[in-house]
């Protein structure tokens, strides 16, 4: 599931600046005796990537010794697979990802969160009689194939009765229909519907209690052999999105000229809706546990996918992440 599924983005070329990912292993150390990193996004980039954008902006990866390149995901991309044939080194996705990935074989490891929580939402007009999950039933949803969010929800709330039909990469059908119910990212969505005059509601996901973090990735073969310059990513990754919550406006201009797809007014909506929320930090607005993760977090999140029957195998969650190099 990538971060950006439902954004209202246009087609555009990404700028230079990325280097196209190669079917190759981890190279040496460059010239200048950095090491290299790939790091693959999960979509085109976007404020919700800002912390790592403000950790090459400022100087933190090459502080560390690292030289990181940041990869726009490829259309048909998967990061799963980019990052478990060795074609990057990092990848992001969620922790409900990884426990799936792992089910079916891919030796992938989460190393740091990301997101606390999920930005996830459904977003409905004002005078929608939808005011919570229960209210679902008897309605139409737009989703994500397959969304493993909306079977929990259905499970939960015991719904007999949603329809789910394919959601789109704009907010066309929300706006000309005062019923339509869509699945959006509450980060990003609700600024272009408010721009088009709706006045809309959103309830995250997250407050049904399918509240996945948001990760960071590696393969089992890259941890093994290079758990410094995992340690160092990490470590510069959390500084970067502590600096970006402080002040985001050097690295939305950087974004801007690498997707001119985002507008500043849209920027500074998300920088504002990913601190105001507590995305990325969490309960503790300090920013001291950016990029926790907790044991008994996935485990939860395991015995709720486990219940569904998502997993297609025996599995030990702990084995699907790492806590060695967060908070």
């Amino acid at each position: 599931m990538r971060l950006r599924e439902f954004a209202s983005f246009a087609a555009f070329s990404i700028a230079t600046a990325f280097a196209p990912s190669g079917c190759h292993s981890h190279q040496p150390a460059t010239e200048n005796g950095l090491a290299p990193v790939r790091l693959q996004l999960d979509w085109y980039p976007q404020p919700e990537h800002g912390g790592f954008f403000a950790a090459q902006l400022l100087g933190y990866y090459k502080a560390e010794g690292l030289d990181v390149t940041i990869l726009p995901l490829p259309q048909y991309g998967s990061s799963a697979q980019l990052v478990a044939g060795g074609q990057v080194d990092i990848g992001l996705g969620s922790s409900d990802q990884i426990l799936e990935w792992a089910s079916n074989g891919l030796p992938l490891i989460a190393v740091s969160a990301t997101m606390q929580h999920d930005p996830q939402a459904i977003m409905v007009h004002a005078n929608s009689p939808i005011h919570n999950f229960p209210d679902l039933e008897g309605h139409t949803i737009a989703a994500q194939t397959g969304a493993t969010w909306l079977k929990f929800v259905i499970s939960r709330y015991k719904l007999h009765s949603v329809r789910q039909v394919p959601s789109t990469l704009s907010i066309a059908n929300f706006l000309a229909d005062p019923n339509y119910v869509q699945q959006i990212f509450v980060t990003s969505e609700p600024f272009f519907a408010k721009q088009a005059g709706a006045d809309v509601r959103t309830f995250l996901i997250s407050s049904s209690g399918y509240d996945p973090y948001r990760v960071a990735f590696t393969s089992r073969d890259f941890l093994t052999q290079h758990p410094d310059v995992v340690a160092k990513f990490v470590r510069a990754s959390i500084k970067g999105w502590q600096a970006y919550l402080r002040d985001s406006a050097a690295t939305n201009a950087m974004l801007l000229k690498l997707n001119p797809a985002l507008n500043p007014a849209q920027e500074i909506y998300t920088a504002q809706a990913l601190h105001n929320g507590g995305f990325i930090t969490g309960d503790e607005p300090s920013g001291a546990q950016t990029g926790h993760m907790t044991a008994a977090r996935w485990q939860a999140g395991y015995e709720q996918l486990k219940s569904l029957g998502i997993l297609h195998g025996p599995l030990d969650p702990a084995t699907a992440y790492s806590l060695q190099f967060v908070p």
